[in-house]
C-alpha cells in the first residue's frame, strides 16, 4: 500500500485530469487537479486479482449468479456499519448518480419538489431539474465550524408539493458527519411532510479518525417504510469507472416501485464492477482502508492548516470523505477574483463552491486523495498566490 507512489494519469481518459485545462483553464503539464472526486491511487491488490482472473480466463459474458456479490455487501455493512442487510433488498445500479435518477423517476412525478440540504453535491441538482422536478434548496448554516440545520426554517419552506428529500451523508461537499441526533431529526422532517428519504452514503467508509458515521437505518429505524439507502464501494477503493451502485430498500412497496423503473428501464449490472467489489469488500480490502483512511488523514491536516494561514480563509473542519470544503468569505475577495488567483496563479483546479448550490457561492472544493507530496505543492501554491493579503 504505497500511496505515494506517483502514478501516470495524464493521457489516460481520466477525467480529473485530461478535462482540466478544458473546464478550468489549468493546464495539465504544470497544474494540479483537486476537482472531481476519485483518487491518484491504485485500489487493493485483491481488486487487482479479481480483474485479473477476469482476463486470463478472457471471456466477457452475461454475469450470472450474484449470491457471492451480494453477501459481500452483506459482511461489509456488517463489520463495517453494524448493519443487517438483507440482500433480497439489494438493486444494482450504474453508480449513484444512476441510482438518483433512479429514485426521482420512482417516487416523483414532473413538477413535484425534491428537497435538498445545501449546497450538496451538485449531481442531485442536476438530474433533478432535469427529470422536470423542482430542486427545493433548504440552506445549511455554518454556526462554529459545523454545517447545521434549522428544521423550524426548513417546516416554514414546504409547499405540499415535495415529495423526496435526497440526505448526503457524510455531508459533501462539507465533509461532515451527522450526528445520530441530526440524522433523526432529518427523519423526523421526512416523516411529518411525508417524503420519501433517499440517504447517499457513498463516503461512509472514508470517516476520519476520531469520528463515527452511523448508518440512517439504525439512527431513526422508525422511518424505515420511506427510507431509500444508496451505497457503493466506488469512493471508498476508486473504483468509480465501474459505474456500480447499491439501492437497498426494506420497505416492500417501495421495493415494487423501484423495480419498475428499473425493470422498465433494462438496466442490469456490470460484470466487472461486481467482480471488483467482491473481491474489495473483504478482509484484505478492509486492512487497505483502514490504512487509506491514516494516510489521507494526514493529507487533510496538512491542507487545513495550508488553507487556515490564509488571512480571511478558513475551512470547515474535514471529519469524512477526502473533499476538503474551503471558505475564502473573509478575504473579501469577490468570486472571480478568488478563482483566478487559485487557477492562473497557483495553477489548481477545485470545484467552484456556487456549482453545489445554495451558500457554497465564496466556497472552493479541494481533493486531498493524491500523494501528499501534491497536497504539500498545492499549500505552497495557494498560500504564494495568496501572500500580499495581510
Amino acid at each position: 500500500m504505497n500511496f505515494d507512489e506517483i502514478i501516470e494519469r495524464r493521457g489516460t481518459h481520466s477525467a480529473k485530469w485530461d478535462a482540466m485545462e478544458t473546464v478550468y483553464g489549468v493546464s495539465p503539464e504544470d497544474g494540479l487537479p483537486m476537482w472531481v472526486a476519485d483518487m491518484d491511487f491504485k485500489p487493493p491488490q485483491v481488486v487487482q486479482d479479481a480483474l485479473a482472473r477476469m482476463l486470463e480466463h478472457g471471456i466477457y459474458g452475461y454475469f450470472g449468479g450474484d449470491a457471492e456479490y451480494k453477501d459481500a455487501i452483506r459482511w461489509w455493512m456488517q463489520n463495517r456499519h453494524g448493519w443487517e442487510v438483507d440482500p433480497a433488498h439489494i438493486f444494482t445500479t450504474h453508480g449513484l448518480v444512476n441510482g438518483t435518477g433512479l429514485c426521482v423517476q420512482a417516487f416523483t412525478q414532473p413538477g413535484d419538489g425534491v428537497v435538498l440540504f445545501s449546497p450538496v453535491y451538485h449531481a442531485f441538482a442536476r438530474v433533478i431539474r432535469s427529470a422536470g422536478r423542482e430542486v427545493v434548496e433548504c440552506p445549511l448554516t455554518e454556526v462554529n465550524g459545523r454545517m447545521v440545520m434549522d428544521f423550524a426554517a426548513y417546516d416554514a419552506q414546504m409547499s405540499g408539493r415535495e415529495k423526496m428529500l435526497i440526505l448526503c451523508s457524510p455531508h459533501n461537499p462539507g465533509g461532515q458527519v451527522w450526528t445520530s441526533e441530526e440524522l433523526r431529526g432529518v427523519a423526523e422532517f421526512a416523516k411529518r411532510h411525508d417524503l420519501v428519504l433517499v440517504s447517499d452514503e457513498i463516503h461512509h467508509d472514508l470517516v476520519m479518525p476520531g469520528h463515527t458515521h452511523t448508518v440512517m437505518p439504525l439512527a431513526a429505524p422508525e422511518v424505515s417504510d420511506r427510507l431509500v439507502m444508496m451505497t457503493a464501494a466506488s469512493k471508498t477503493f476508486n473504483i468509480a469507472g465501474a459505474h456500480t451502485g447499491n439501492v437497498i430498500i426494506a420497505d416492500p412497496v417501495l421495493r415494487e416501485k423501484f423495480a419498475s423503473v428499473m425493470n422498465g428501464l433494462g438496466i442490469s449490472a456490470n460484470s466487472f464492477g461486481l467482480a471488483m467489489i467482491t473481491a474489495a469488500y473483504s478482509p484484505e480490502g478492509a486492512a487497505w482502508v483502514d490504512a487509506l483512511v491514516e494516510y489521507l488523514d494526514e493529507n487533510r491536516k496538512i491542507m487545513e492548516q495550508g488553507i487556515a494561514a490564509i488571512p480571511g480563509a478558513k475551512v470547515i473542519p474535514l471529519q469524512a470523505t477526502y473533499l476538503v470544503w474551503g471558505d475564502f468569505t473573509d478575504t473579501g475577495m469577490e468570486v472571480e477574483e478568488l478563482q483566478r488567483r487559485v487557477q492562473e496563479a497557483a495553477k489548481i483546479a477545485a470545484n467552484h463552491g456556487e456549482s453545489f448550490g445554495m451558500g457554497g457561492e465564496r466556497f472552493l472544493r479541494f481533493n486531498v486523495a493524491t500523494p501528499r507530496v501534491r497536497v504539500v505543492e498545492a499549500v505552497a501554491r495557494m498560500q504564494a498566490a495568496f501572500s500580499d493579503l495581510q
